[in-house]
């Protein structure tokens, strides 16, 4: 997606909707949040991990980058700034709600393992894999699971996510070498059922 990626009619950059916010435009922020806030959703409900924190996240981080829009140096691409409060907003959340929620179990069990016993193998070896990854996510701590979602599932180069989470492209390197290894080490059970 490029920078001019358009909005209705409106053609304006990235840069110049952040600048014309700044400067009163009353509309160019909700363009600039309309046009970013799909992928800005999935940064948070990926380190979140649950869709009504990853919600308040990403509300406190739009509140957040409307007020400090002035605050906006322009050493980096308006997504990376935008990406890089959603992280902090969503690190933050964590940081204030330092013990885990329990996750709520299904109201019918019953109906649970009626569905679950008419699907496909494959469609429920998928979703068994996904829960062990989803796990093992859980169980890494923020700064590892933050560095490797930003590289490994969003695609970010190591440079883009060290300016994103606030620290160098060394430190990115090696909270990604650990994560994986950790992850290698809770997922091994899966290499051996193969």
């Amino acid at each position: 997606m490029s920078e001019r990626t358009l909005i209705g009619a409106d053609e304006r950059t990235d840069d110049e909707l952040l600048a014309a916010h700044v400067a009163g435009d009353p509309n160019a922020f909700g363009l600039l949040f309309a046009r970013h806030r799909n992928r800005m959703w999935a940064i948070a409900l990926k380190t979140m991990r649950d869709p009504e924190e990853a919600a308040d996240a990403l509300q406190e981080a739009m509140i957040a980058a409307f007020r400090r829009a002035g605050s906006f140096r322009g050493e980096s691409k308006v997504t990376t700034w935008l990406h890089r409060v959603v992280v902090n907003a969503c690190l933050d959340r964590i940081r204030r709600n330092k013990v885990r929620k329990a996750h709520p179990l299904p109201e019918d069990p019953d109906r649970m393992s009626e569905l679950a016993g008419s699907t496909r193998t494959d469609e429920v070896e998928r979703h068994d894999l996904r829960q062990a990854l989803n796990a093992a996510l859980g169980q890494l701590n923020t700064d590892q699971r933050s560095a490797l979602l930003l590289i490994d599932v969003e695609g970010y180069s190591v440079e883009e996510a060290a300016t994103i989470l606030g620290c160098a492209p060394g430190t990115v390197k090696s909270r990604c070498a650990r994560g994986r290894a950790r992850l290698a080490r809770l997922l091994v059970h899966l290499r051996e059922d193969e």
